[in-house]
């Protein structure tokens, strides 16, 4: 039972979260863009969505958003509802493609985080919080989409990492000798 434990992701996934979330509350809230903190935990959600397939993307981003309801003190699982739907987003949209490239990988995180935050005054909404939608919603969502898409060609491979996942490998068919 320990060798298991011991052997899956969650051995990987708890502290990167936990170094993510430190970086979210303290330097991202210092260096924030147009006022607005980037989402750093969301798009490491939707990368590990990328990477992993949307599965396991949704496991990460319960996790992250676990981890991120009891240090804010947010209602438990109203932030993890909006980052697993980002792991899940962002493991759908790769399956467009079955190795996708650099770029594709950045479209997919972009794409997975604004969901994701999308999804926040939604859930919020679900849970009992009089008025969560934020007027600056419209601003919120493209600029941590950019970044998603941005830090991508990072969060990307650390979720590859943390899922224990290793980039596929194509090899061309051999040729038919006997034509």
């Amino acid at each position: 039972m320990i060798a298991g434990f011991l052997q899956g992701p969650l051995v990987r996934i708890i502290p990167v979260g936990l170094v993510l979330l430190a970086l979210q509350r303290t330097v991202l809230v210092d260096h924030q863009i147009d006022g607005v903190i980037i989402q750093l935990m969301t798009a490491a959600s939707a990368a590990a969505g990328v990477a992993g397939g949307s599965e396991r993307g949704a496991v990460v981003g319960f996790v992250f958003g676990a981890m991120f309801d009891l240090a804010e003190g947010t209602p438990l699982g109203s932030t993890a509802t909006a980052m697993t739907l980002a792991g899940v987003v962002g493991g759908l949209l790769a399956l467009i493609a079955a190795d996708p490239q650099w770029w594709l990988s950045a479209i997919f995180t972009g794409l997975g985080t604004a969901a994701g935050v999308a999804a926040v005054p939604a859930v919020r909404l679900f849970v009992g919080e009089e008025d969560p939608f934020q007027q600056q919603l419209a601003v919120v969502v493209p600029v941590t989409a950019v970044a998603g898409v941005v830090l991508s060609p990072l969060l990307v491979p650390l979720g590859r990492w943390m899922l224990r996942m290793k980039r596929p490998e194509w090899k061309q068919p051999a040729a038919d000798a006997s034509l």
